[in-house]
C-alpha cells in the first residue's frame, strides 16, 4: 500500500498506521485551535472522522493521545534546526539557517507552532511534558547557543557583547518570532523572518542614507 503524508511529517503505511495518525493529526489542529482545555475527545474523534469510541481503541485518554502528539511533533522538530545548521559553514550562515528552517516548519506545518505553546503554557505542568521531551522553543534555543558559543570561541562577536549576552539577545527576537507566528499570515511572517535575517546581518537600515542624516 503506498503511504501518505501527514501533517505532523511522517508517512503512514497500514489502515491501522493511517488512522492512527489521522488521530494524531486531528489532534494537533484542535489543540492548536482551542487549546489544550477546550479539544475534548468527541471534537477530536470528529476532526478525524470517526467516533469517541472507535477513538478510544487507540488511545486511553485525552492526556496520552496529546502526549503522543507532542512527542511526534518533538521528534520532528528538535532534529530538524541541528541537522540543517550542520550543512552550512559561519556562524551568520547558521543564524540564517536557523530563522529560514523556523519559516520553512511554519509554512510545511501552521498548526505547529500554536499546538507547541498551548502545551507549553496551558499543560506542562499536568503533563509533565518537558520531563520528555523538548517543546520547540528548547529545540532551537540549544541550536542558537551552540553558534553563539562557536561565535565567542572564534572571538567574532563586537566589543562588550559576550556569549551569554549575545544568546540572549537572539533568543529574545525568536521568542518574537514564535509569537508572530500565532498570528501573522504565513506571507507577512515570512517578511518578518527576511527583514529579522537582515537585522541580525547589521544590514537592517540603509548605511549611505544613515550618513546623510
Amino acid at each position: 500500500m503506498a503511504s501518505t503524508s501527514s501533517l505532523l511529517g511522517r508517512p503512514v503505511g497500514s489502515r491501522g498506521d493511517q488512522t492512527r495518525q489521522r488521530i494524531l493529526d486531528a489532534t494537533l489542529r484542535c489543540v492548536a485551535e482551542v487549546g489544550y482545555a477546550r479539544a475534548t475527545i468527541r471534537e477530536i474523534a470528529r476532526a478525524a472522522g470517526m467516533t469517541s469510541g472507535s477513538l478510544y481503541h487507540y488511545f486511553p485518554n485525552k492526556a496520552e493521545l496529546v502526549k503522543e502528539t507532542f512527542r511526534e511533533i518533538a521528534q520532528q522538530t528538535a532534529p530538524r534546526f541541528a541537522l540543517a545548521v550542520e550543512s552550512v559553514d559561519g556562524v551568520l550562515d547558521k543564524l540564517m539557517t536557523v530563522l529560514d528552517e523556523a519559516d520553512r516548519m511554519v509554512r510545511e506545518n501552521p498548526y505547529a507552532v500554536p499546538f507547541d505553546r498551548a502545551i507549553r503554557v496551558e499543560s506542562a505542568a499536568d503533563l509533565h511534558l518537558a520531563e520528555e521531551s523538548d517543546t520547540i522553543v528548547t529545540s532551537i534555543h540549544h541550536v542558537v547557543t551552540e553558534i553563539l558559543r562557536e561565535a565567542g570561541e572564534q572571538g567574532i562577536l563586537t566589543d562588550h557583547v559576550d556569549v551569554q549576552a549575545a544568546t540572549n539577545a537572539i533568543d529574545v527576537l525568536l521568542m518574537g518570532l514564535y509569537e508572530h507566528a500565532l498570528t501573522a499570515p504565513a506571507d507577512t511572517y515570512h517578511a518578518t523572518v527576511h527583514a529579522l535575517k537582515l537585522l541580525i546581518r547589521g544590514m537592517f537600515f540603509d548605511q549611505a542614507r544613515l550618513a546623510t542624516l
